[in-house]
């Protein structure tokens, strides 16, 4: 049943163009402007380098977190949750099928990013399952935010709140603008956000051919503990 939800869950967003402008053409459109064009001073002289790490993380975000956010308050407004909530399907295996198509796409979305990346030069560095670790924290991370927020609040506010964090976040949590470039007091604050320790732990990974960054790891960790707890305990299915 998990399965064929999942499956099911991975087709609508397929269909969705909203969706697809969201997690797959903005943040491909992303990576070749600023990847080709210099629009921002990266501090370094491998952009690809710089930036890539940090669109994955962005990618990560935008289907983990604004994606599922918006569709499964969508859902909740018109009763669909509610409905499913009464089916054979338990609600834990529905929320695990929710989970299962984000992941399917965000694989989608790293053979896409990755494949534009090497094609403008790219080379990765480091160990690909340290890599896949930071996206799974990071995804479990903004899923358990996303969740929060569409089974607390209506759909529209949803709506509004979910894209306002994704532009929020894409400006200031370190994915194409490095967090060296504001001022102080405000890297330290920044650099706990999750896009920002999974950008950065992204980076020391595949840029720098680090080990396990284990602070970025840990940030991402508690920020999922604390957004599937607050998720589990807060959300509402009608």
């Amino acid at each position: 049943m998990i399965a064929a939800q999942a499956a099911l869950e991975t087709r609508m967003l397929l269909r969705h163009g909203e969706q697809l402008l969201l997690t797959v053409v903005i943040p491909t459109l992303l990576l070749v402007l600023f990847g080709t064009v210099q629009l921002v001073d990266t501090g370094s002289g491998d952009r690809i380098g710089f930036l890539t790490p940090g669109i994955l993380a962005l990618a990560a975000l935008s289907t983990a977190f604004t994606g599922l956010a918006i569709s499964t308050g969508f859902e909740r407004r018109y009763g669909v949750l509610k409905r499913l909530g009464t089916s054979p399907l338990p609600r834990w295996a529905l929320l695990t099928a929710k989970a299962c198509s984000v992941l399917v796409i965000e694989l989608l979305q790293v053979v896409l990013l990755v494949s534009v990346a090497l094609a403008l030069g790219w080379s990765p560095r480091g160990n690909p399952l340290a890599a896949a670790a930071l996206l799974v924290a990071g995804t479990a991370a903004f899923a358990g935010l996303g969740l929060l927020m569409a089974g607390t609040l209506k759909a529209e506010a949803t709506l509004a709140a979910a894209n306002l964090v994704f532009i929020l976040l894409l400006i200031g949590g370190g994915v194409v603008v490095p967090l060296e470039k504001f001022p102080e007091v405000a890297q330290g604050v920044l650099g706990l956000l999750p896009v920002a320790a999974l950008s950065e732990g992204l980076r020391d990974v595949l840029r720098d051919g680090a080990g396990m960054p284990w602070g970025a790891l840990g940030v991402l960790v508690a920020w999922a503990a604390v957004g599937l707890a607050a998720a589990a305990r807060f959300f509402k299915w009608e």
